[in-house]
Order: structure tokens, then C-alpha cells, then sequence
């Protein structure tokens, strides 16, 4: 669909319970959103003969390509890596779900957080999805009339509370006001701090201005003017695409 928007979809990828569950639910996001949402799947391109630095740089790759994104945070402990992924999407002001299923209580929550760490918390352009899992799979599994039923019930349900936030978060408008120049500053620096060869893809001229264009065309991001990130105590001026990002106090 020419009107779709990708999600980079987030999370644990470490047992069968995890591949299928994913699985399951961007097939789910796809068919609930009616075509609206494409899932990339890192487990489904992640090879076992790949190195560290491949996955990584493939991963935080469609990070930078994605429209949406989605993160699983369940686990007394965040997993490291889709922690690394939120923040790059947030530092590129990606529209960015959250999605906790784990009934256990940790985090920050009992001083005005959330139940993961405070690090990850009050980020604009960032909305949560959280439920008590076992609550909801008892509820739909009894309601079905059947393992296959029940699942059906269970993914349609978890899909379409993601998919009301997502469709909520796109529309939230942009943190970053600056021009284009700036918007594809922010998308060279993005390919550049994290070293390992990732800045390569910056050898092809047209890889930033496409990211940036099928973004301004899906208004996901403005263009024409103004101080670069719109905060009231910090801005970034860029003045040149092919300088660092300054910082500037407001």
C-alpha cells in the first residue's frame, strides 16, 4: 500500500516463545490495521553466520527507515537492545509505541514513573499500551471456543489497542522544526555517531533525502523553518548538512 507506514517492531527475539508471540502479533497489526501497518521483523532477517556489527547496523538500519515504531517493554529488566533502539528512534523523533504485558510491578512506578526504568519514561511523541497479561489471556481463552478461537481473540484484542495508539501517536505533532537541510543534518548524524561502517550507507546521496522525503510526504515530519528541536529549554541549530549538530541553551 502506497499509503502504509512501516513499524520497527522491538523486543526480546531470544526462544520460541518469543519468535512465535512476535510473530503473531505483527500479523495481527497488519490484518487489525487493515494494510494501514507493515511490521519489520528483525528475527526475520537476523542471520546466525552474521556478525555483532551486522545485526546491530541492520537493526538501527530500519530504525531509521521505519515510520512507527513499537517496543516491547516486559521484564523485570528491559532487553538491552530494544532499549538501545527506543532511544535512537527518540533522538530522530520517530512516533513510538510502548507495549508492557508483564503483570509484575517494577520499574519507578511508585514515585511517578513507570514499571521500567525512569530512563525510558516522558519522552514526547511516545504512547503506552499496558495490560495485565494473564488477566486478558484467561479472559479470552474462556471466551473461545477453541485453542485456534482463543488466540484469534486474544492477538485481535492486543492488536487493536496498539493499533489505536499508533494511529493516535503519528498524528502527534513533530518535536522538530527545522528545515529540510536540518531534518537530513539529524539523519547523517544518526548514520554517523554510531561508527562500525553504518555511516556507508551515506556513500548512496539519495539514501537521507528518500528517509526524508517519504516522511515529510506521510507528515511525520515538518520542514520550513525554525530552531531545529522545538523546546522551550534546548534547541539544535544546524547549520550545514554535513556539520555536527551545536547545541544551543534556550
Amino acid at each position: 500500500m502506497s499509503d502504509s507506514y512501516q513499524i520497527y517492531f522491538g523486543g526480546d527475539l531470544f526462544d520460541h516463545k518469543d519468535l512465535i508471540g512476535n510473530e503473531l502479533l505483527a500479523t495481527y497489526l497488519e490484518k487489525c490495521s487493515e494494510g494501514r501497518y507493515q511490521v519489520y521483523l528483525p528475527q526475520n532477517l537476523e542471520q546466525k553466520d552474521a556478525t555483532a556489527l551486522d545485526i546491530r547496523n541492520q537493526d538501527l538500519k530500519m530504525v531509521l527507515e521505519c515510520d512507527v515504531a513499537l517496543f516491547m517493554f516486559d521484564g523485570t529488566e528491559l532487553d538491552a537492545g530494544a532499549v538501545a533502539e527506543f532511544m535512537v528512534a527518540k533522538f530522530l523523533d520517530i512516533p513510538t509505541v510502548i507495549m508492557r504485558s508483564d503483570f509484575r510491578s517494577s520499574g519507578e512506578a511508585d514515585v511517578g514513573g513507570d514499571d521500567w526504568n525512569l530512563m525510558c519514561s516522558f519522552y514526547p511523541r511516545t504512547e503506552v499500551v499496558q495490560f495485565s497479561s494473564i488477566i486478558v489471556y484467561q479472559e479470552e481463552m474462556l471466551a473461545g471456543t477453541s485453542l485456534q478461537d482463543g488466540m484469534e481473540r486474544l492477538y485481535t484484542r492486543i492488536a487493536a489497542m496498539i493499533v489505536e495508539k499508533l494511529d493516535l501517536v503519528r498524528k502527534a505533532s513533530p518535536v522538530f522544526q527545522g528545515d529540510r537541510s536540518q531534518l537530513e543534518a539529524l539523519y547523517r548524524w544518526a548514520l554517523t555517531f554510531p561508527a562500525g561502517a553504518l555511516d556507508s550507507l551515506l556513500t548512496d546521496a539519495s539514501y537521507v533525502e528518500k528517509i526524508v522525503d517519504s516522511k515529510l510526504n506521510k507528515k511525520l515530519i515538518y520542514s520550513g523553518g525554525g530552531q531545529g528541536f522545538n523546546s522551550p529549554s534546548l534547541g539544535v541549530i544546524i547549520n550545514n548538512p554535513t556539520e555536527t549538530p551545536l547545541l544551543a541553551a534556550g
